[in-house]
């Protein structure tokens, strides 16, 4: 796993270092097989260099497990990571994460970073990974596969459509007007990779909340059915038309 920690949810945390989740539950976290999963959430910040795909400059990651009748964190991992000389921190990259070419000149190169957190992945444990806009942080592992060979092989659930389908009409789905929405006060850090990673996890589990007593979302598979996000390398590949 990926270490033992905490996260302070916003709700009433037990001695143990679960979460309470609300008073009544529903059928999801009855579910075997919701319970049997591991969602790590998952938060990048990158360079975008021009005719490249997205490169990643920070990674953070939360596991949580639904033990108990609450939540509880099961580890966390953040780690800076030194983007390839084609992809240098631009300005605006400093503007918007406040980080800089020379903090990020001592940091792992990818290989390093994304190879650490993939070996913190347990052999034979569930993994869904969770993100606002999964497509972003799906992408950016799919062109590190061969670094991060288990995370290119975890499937996604997306906060986005899980949020448009239980809180309708919201004006967009963006991560700040989530956190308005659910009354999650702004990190001061926002748009560093591990405070963007514990909000998002503070959203998700509100979602989670609501799902919960949503008879919709009787189990996982309702779940995933409604926000899961498959990632590349489990799609199945597709002929040509005319192999012979």
């Amino acid at each position: 796993m990926l270490g033992h920690a905490r996260l302070d949810t916003g709700r009433g945390r037990r001695r143990d270092g679960t979460y309470e989740n609300g008073e009544q539950m529903g059928g999801l976290t009855e579910d075997p097989a919701f319970r049997a999963t591991t969602f790590v959430v998952i938060d990048f910040e990158t360079t975008t260099p021009t005719g490249y795909p997205a490169q990643p400059i920070e990674v953070a990651a939360l596991a949580l497990r639904y033990q108990d009748g609450g939540w509880k964190e099961t580890g966390r991992s953040a780690s800076l990571i030194r983007p390839p000389a084609f992809a240098p921190v631009t300005p605006a990259d400093t503007a918007q994460t406040g980080l800089t070419a020379e903090q990020l000149q001592q940091a792992p190169a990818p290989a390093g970073a994304l190879g650490a957190l993939d070996r913190r992945l347990t052999a034979g444990t569930p993994y869904l990974l969770v993100a606002q806009h999964a497509a972003t942080e799906a992408g950016i592992i799919h062109h590190q596969a061969e670094h991060c060979p288990t995370l290119a092989r975890t499937d996604f659930l997306d906060t986005i459509p899980l949020a448009k389908h239980l809180i309708p009409n919201l004006p967009n789905y963006k991560l700040d007007t989530l956190l308005a929405h659910f009354g999650i006060p702004q990190p001061p850090d926002r748009h560093r990779a591990y405070a963007d990673v514990d909000v998002t996890a503070k959203v998700f589990l509100q979602l989670i909340s609501a799902a919960d007593n949503n008879p919709q979302f009787a189990d996982l598979a309702a779940l995933v059915k409604t926000a899961g996000r498959t990632a590349k390398a489990n799609r199945p590949v597709q002929g040509g038309l005319f192999d012979v």
